[in-house]
């Protein structure tokens, strides 16, 4: 606004005073992601002058933070919630962890894109994330008016646009949840999912009116005051690529339009945030200081509008204590058609009678929504008889297959592409499939499936198929390193029982087919077979989980202890056709287990995780087949084959073992690690012989550098022993399998 136009409002506004009791004034926040935070700097301006508000509308980021000041929060409050909150990683509706299934963190954390498939046919999602996140943010921040239904009833009465995705029409949200209206109007294209209010699906509403003005003037207030945070279009050298030209077509009409909104306002104010993009989210600062500048200039207008204000509402003072418990005395469940009430419920881990709070309910929907058998979950809290009602709407996937993919390359499997299947109810409701397939210079492949019937017994399959080759000290026959190929044919039944997502224990039987051969054991150029197998065992296993990472953890720990029992063999039929020196099969047990925990200290920076490990033999295993065998780096080894820093794959190698890892990790920027690793470890017929333990331990040592990327992390090693003269760089890209 120029210097005229104030000095004229300056002039008109007291006669508009004379001639009514009070003025109304009307506050209009368009959209533009990020840089709508800089209407948060106009609203502290506003408040400092005085000025009350009386109506409130927006559009997209408009709409929520007109939302929230409707709803009763000051605009340091707004201002801190936006600094506090890790905005990016809230629309990536990043799922804590914790919340995951247990089949889910077992076996589908390796891949690092994952698509739907409907109908045979591989689609593409409807938006980066489905906003489940965002909607449970905004409940929680949104409680304490949550039993308001009509947004005209809000401490400031409010309204939002959103636009019909089937039509491109506008629609004006003034009742229902306020939270799922916010929503609506902030599903950007193609970075959330629209929403479903009233059998209308609802996207942004940028797309039909980004600065809802004349929708303000129906509302009969005698001041508009617009803040407008939309960019411009862009000049013919910055359209270099098909994105650009997209924005700039759909950026035509929605600016027409806005010009045409700002000849309504009386007051236009537009915060310079041209350089800043919708996704502008690290300048949060940059971007709120922007703002309060821009109010700064209409100090006067605004004292001078406040001025004319005699009668002036009791300001709400909003306390949003999301921790504090609450009585659920009704459950209403809606949408559910394949899953029962018990089924929702159960995963919920919640019934009638139960105290929680906001936050409680949060995570504990984050628990349903890591099934992934829902596309949406809505729900509302209202006041009941002793305490709330929790109205609960659901919308189930109607996709069951998703096939995903990922990279890895590694110095022992080399490279790898995995295909990854997954299908739920394949048989059953309760039923899961993934079906793992690896095409490389080792092709794998690694089926699961499991019949999941939560704290009671539950039933799976699994098929594995794992070769590799690799130069290694075999067997005691063998000084030297032998080319060995390594191939393991693996089917076993289990049965088990989860407790919390993050434990399982159970027992099952193990059919193993093992081919381990060599061409260069002999100088004649003879494939030499040291087996040629199958073996028979059962087994059982506890497995605790409760790390909030599956690469580079910084808290939890990991717990992995098994019992096998070596049954029968037919290798005792098969020695004739093994190399000379092969000894035959008799019955024996193995037991081991891993121990692992993390803790991260000093403003987050560095991380300290230890492992332990152990493994005994009980009785003779004289073919040493099944022997522990430590040495190299890899972490998708199978059998015995254990990692060691400072030694190649398989040279220490005995009936018995221990190990002690010390791994410190240092963070210097995001997603960026240095790691400093010391460990130590023995191999022997029998490790805890009697005054033996420490007796010729074996150290070796690493460090490297590792990075989180969106194809999974990528890490580089240089380890090294003092027992030897060897050294070795590991290098490993993309998650293990």
């Amino acid at each position: 606004m120029n210097m005229k136009k104030k000095l004229l409002l300056l002039l008109i506004i007291p006669i508009l005073a004379y001639a009514q009791k009070q003025p109304r004034v009307g506050l209009v926040l368009s959209g533009g992601g990020a840089k709508g935070f800089a209407h948060v700097g106009v609203l502290k301006e506003i408040e400092k002058a005085g000025l009350q508000i009386d109506y409130i509308g927006g559009t997209s980021m408009g709409a929520i933070i007109g939302g929230m000041y409707a709803a009763g929060y000051s605009p340091s409050q707004i201002e801190k919630i936006i600094l506090d909150v890790d905005l990016l990683s809230l629309i990536q509706d990043n799922i804590s962890r914790e919340d995951k299934s247990y089949f889910e963190k077992a076996y589908l954390e390796k891949t690092a894109l994952s698509l739907p498939v409907k109908n045979g046919s591989i689609g593409l999602p409807l938006g980066l994330s489905k906003g489940q996140n965002v909607l449970n943010f905004l409940t929680e921040l949104l409680a304490p008016v949550d039993n308001i239904n009509d947004f005209s009833k809000l401490p400031i009465p409010f309204f939002c646009v959103a636009t019909d995705i089937e039509t491109g029409k506008e629609v004006v949200l003034e009742k229902g949840s306020l939270p799922l209206a916010l929503r609506a109007s902030g599903s950007f294209p193609s970075l959330l999912n629209p929403v479903e209010i009233d059998n209308q699906l609802l996207m942004d509403g940028g797309v039909a009116n980004n600065f809802p003005v004349d929708r303000m003037e129906e509302k009969g207030v005698d001041i508009i005051i617009g803040i407008n945070v939309q960019g411009t279009l862009l000049k013919r050298d910055e359209l270099t690529s098909v994105a650009s030209l997209l924005s700039q077509i759909v950026n035509f009409q929605m600016y027409k339009k806005s010009d045409q909104q700002v000849e309504k306002l009386d007051i236009h104010i537009h915060p310079d945030v041209n350089e800043f993009t919708v996704v502008s989210f690290n300048a949060k600062e940059a971007i709120l200081k922007e703002g309060v500048q821009s109010g700064k200039a209409f100090r006067s207008v605004f004292k001078s509008i406040a001025d004319q204000q005699i009668v002036k509402k009791k300001k709400s003072i909003i306390d949003n204590n999301t921790e504090k418990c609450f009585l659920i005395d009704r459950i209403i469940l809606k949408g559910n058609k394949s899953y029962t009430q018990d089924y929702i419920l159960g995963k919920l881990r919640l019934k009638e009678g139960d105290s929680v709070s906001y936050r409680d309910i949060s995570k504990k929907i984050n628990t349903l929504t890591a099934t992934k058998n829902f596309q949406r979950i809505d729900y509302n809290l209202k006041n009941s008889f002793q305490g709330k009602k929790l109205e609960l709407f659901v919308k189930e996937n109607d996709v069951k297959t998703f096939l995903s993919a990922g990279l890895h390359y590694d110095l022992v499997y080399k490279t790898g592409v995995l295909l990854n299947y997954n299908h739920k109810k394949l048989l059953f409701a309760n039923d899961e499939l993934a079906l793992d397939f690896v095409v490389g210079d080792d092709i794998r492949y690694n089926l699961q499936y499991f019949i999941d019937n939560g704290f009671l017994l539950s039933y799976g399959f699994t098929s594995r198929f794992n070769s590799f080759e690799s130069n290694v000290l075999f067997n005691e026959n063998n000084l030297n390193k032998i080319n060995v190929e390594y191939s393991d044919f693996t089917n076993r039944i289990f049965a088990q029982t989860t407790i919390n997502k993050r434990t399982a224990f159970g027992f099952g039987l193990e059919l193993i087919n093992l081919k381990i051969s060599s061409d260069t054991f002999l100088t004649n150029d003879e494939e030499t077979i040291f087996d040629d197998s199958n073996y028979l065992n059962s087994f059982g296993f506890l497995r605790i989980d409760t790390f909030d990472k599956s690469m580079f953890p910084t808290k939890g720990f990991y717990v992995d202890a098994n019992f096998r029992w070596f049954m029968w063999s037919n290798r005792n039929e098969d020695l004739p056709n093994l190399a000379n020196g092969s000894v035959g099969f008799n019955q024996y047990s193995q037991i081991d287990g891993q121990f692992s925990f993390a803790t991260t200290f000093w403003e987050d920076k560095f991380t300290f995780l230890n492992t332990y490990e152990v493994g005994f033999t009980l009785g003779e295993e004289d073919s040493e087949i099944f022997d522990y065998r430590l040495g190299g780096y890899n972490k998708n080894y199978i059998n015995n084959f254990i990692y060691f820093y400072g030694y190649d794959i398989s040279s220490l190698t005995d009936q018995s073992f221990w190990k002690s890892e010390f791994h410190l990790r240092y963070k210097p920027f995001n997603k960026h690690y240095l790691s400093a690793i010391a460990n130590y470890g023995r191999a022997a017929k029998n490790v805890l012989q009697r005054g033996e333990l420490l007796k010729d331990v074996r150290s070796g040592y690493a460090v490297g550098y590792g990075l989180e990327t969106i194809i999974g992390p990528i890490e580089l090693k240089y380890s090294w022993s003092p027992d030897h003269n060897d050294r070795f760089w590991f290098f490993n890209l993309g998650f293990w399998f």
